[in-house]
């Protein structure tokens, strides 16, 4: 174990170990009355808020699914920690035991507020990679984090530090917010121009305007709708220039994040896997969850690349059906429509290759879908400019992150 050291004034060494505790109160989710549990697909990497949950007896939840956790305990992904999932609960549920349920264990020495902050530090991450084992799916033991390092302030200046982050941290969400306001407003004005009655989504045909058409997925493509696969032997970490796209690239808004767990195929498995390439202006949808509604235009100027057994792809017969099918893939009807036909299985959603063919596509008249296509392009511009703000908000916010806990403290005004 490393020895403690004291930095600067009023400033303590310490382990992880030393402040803070896993939570292991194990219960029975029916049993005990609870009515949501969070997954790991429930978390999103480098927020703090929980935006998604699932609901206690929809299904087949696993024995795994056993740890209470309570308002204000953190919560940390240990598989493919990588991915950076800290999330604070705001209110009680069950968890799996691969999500660590964490608390300040003596809260006159670390403030609660401030434990999700020191988990969100870069030499925080770095520890966790470091010490995670396995290749294909790595995890971290939680005694493998008491060990980790770091710097703990006084307790007022803890105080200062939460108030400067927790400022920052509201100016995300509500950037964050206004994303979402806006990806709503994309699929409310789907919604309200293609189908005619509130309940048509239900049927296997919706309802639509008389001069459209509704053709299946694979009539607005020029090849076969297929997916991926995994040429295991030939991934690579580093950049061989011929990227390998898998589920965390793909986004709710459609746009392709690269950012996100980078892998790269060599350029032997890129030829040697033809089904699996992609291109620009292929429509790529994620069909193991969940969560389902995964989503990427690829765009131009984009390499060659290939994609795993995860995600379909479509490739239309021009840029237009494209874009309309990247929309109304968005939109709550077709979403609707995918979850509704998914099957689960061992706690997951599948859709079959099958269904993304015969997902019925309502097709406007040229000149209509021109015109809805500029009107949801200017929509969608607008969320690429919130989405570059909220960028550069948590740029800024991770700046200070760095300052508070990784250098040292906030400078006083």
């Amino acid at each position: 174990m490393p020895t403690k050291a004291k930095t600067r004034a009023g400033w303590t060494r310490v382990t992880f170990g030393d402040v803070v505790r896993q939570v292991r109160d194990i219960v029975d989710p029916e049993e005990d009355g609870l009515e949501r549990y969070v997954a790991g697909e429930h978390m999103d990497t480098d927020d703090l808020r929980l935006r998604r949950w699932g609901t206690v007896g929809d299904g087949y939840l696993g024995p795994a699914f056993h740890m209470r956790f309570k308002p204000g305990h953190v919560l940390y992904g240990s598989r493919r920690t990588y991915l950076r999932k800290v999330a604070v609960a705001d209110f009680e549920g069950v968890t799996a035991n691969t999500t660590f349920v964490l608390e300040s264990m003596d809260p006159s020495k670390l403030l609660p507020e401030l434990l999700p902050f020191v988990m969100q530090t870069e030499s925080f991450h770095e520890h966790s990679i470091k010490q995670s084992k396995g290749s294909v799916n790595p995890y971290v033991n939680f005694s493998d984090l008491t060990w980790y390092e770091f710097a703990l302030p006084p307790l007022d200046e803890q105080r200062r530090i939460i108030d400067v982050l927790a400022a920052s941290s509201n100016a995300l969400e509500a950037a964050r917010n206004l994303g979402a306001t806006t990806a709503q407003l994309i699929r409310g004005l789907l919604d309200s121009v293609m189908f005619s009655g509130s309940e048509a989504h239900l049927g296997d045909v919706p309802s639509v305007p008389g001069t459209w058409k509704v053709i299946p997925a694979e009539g607005l493509s020029v090849e076969l709708v297929t997916k991926g696969a995994t040429p295991t032997s030939e991934l690579r970490e580093t950049d061989t220039g011929t990227p390998f796209i898998k589920v965390y690239n793909l986004t709710f808004d459609g746009v392709l994040d690269f950012s996100v767990e980078p892998t790269y195929v060599t350029r032997q498995g890129h030829e040697a896997n033809r089904r699996s390439r992609i291109q620009a202006g292929d429509v790529l949808m994620n069909i193991v969850g969940p969560p389902l509604g995964k989503l990427a235009l690829v765009p131009q100027g984009f390499p060659e690349a290939n994609i795993n057994q995860a995600i379909v792809r479509y490739r239309c017969a021009t840029g237009d059906y494209a874009r309309w099918l990247l929309f109304y893939l968005r939109s709550g009807v077709a979403q609707r429509w995918l979850f509704g036909r998914s099957k689960k299985t061992s706690g997951q959603r599948n859709l079959t290759l099958a269904m993304c063919r015969e997902l019925p596509v309502p097709v406007p008249p040229p000149e209509e879908m021109a015109t809805l296509l500029r009107r949801l392009t200017e929509i969608n511009e607008r969320q690429e400019k919130i989405r570059k703000r909220v960028a550069s908000i948590a740029s800024v916010r991770d700046a200070l992150l760095s300052s508070a806990l990784s250098e040292g403290c906030i400078a006083k005004h």
